[in-house]
C-alpha cells in the first residue's frame, strides 16, 4: 500500500497562485509515477498532470503553461505550483500514484483530496 498526504489547497483570487504538495509513503517501490487529478462539482474527475520517476511529464490542456509538476524523489514528494488561476480551476484536487510512462498513466493509489477555490 501507498499512503498519500496532500497539502496546499485553499482560497485564492483569480490570477493568483497556489502550490500543492503530496508526500508518498509505504510501498514506494510499487509506483513509478505520481500525479494530480481534479473534480469540479457536477463534473467527472480529470487528469491534471503526471510525472514519472524519470522526469517525464504529461499535462491536461487546461494546465499547460500555468501548472508545472515536479518531484523530489529523495522525499517521495510531488509538487504542483499553479499560476494564473481561473475560477474554472475550482475543484477538489486529488494526489495519486501508480504506473506511468511518457504517454500513459494508471493511478492505483489516491489521496483524500484538497479543495482549491478560485474566486472571480
Amino acid at each position: 500500500q501507498v499512503q498519500l498526504v496532500e497539502s496546499g489547497g485553499g482560497l485564492v483570487q483569480a490570477g493568483g497562485s497556489l502550490r500543492l504538495s503530496c508526500a508518498a509513503s509505504g510501498s514506494i517501490f510499487s509506483i513509478n509515477a505520481m500525479g494530480w487529478y481534479r473534480q469540479a462539482p457536477g463534473k467527472q474527475r480529470e487528469l491534471v498532470a503526471v510525472i514519472t520517476s524519470g522526469g517525464s511529464t504529461m499535462y491536461a490542456d487546461a494546465a499547460k503553461g500555468r501548472f508545472t509538476i515536479s518531484r523530489d524523489n529523495a522525499k517521495n514528494t510531488v509538487y504542483l505550483p499553479m499560476n494564473r488561476l481561473k475560477p474554472e480551476d475550482t475543484a477538489v484536487y486529488y494526489c495519486n500514484a501508480g504506473e506511468g510512462g511518457r504517454h500513459y498513466y494508471t493511478p492505483s493509489y489516491w489521496g483524500q483530496g484538497t479543495q482549491v477555490t478560485v474566486s472571480s
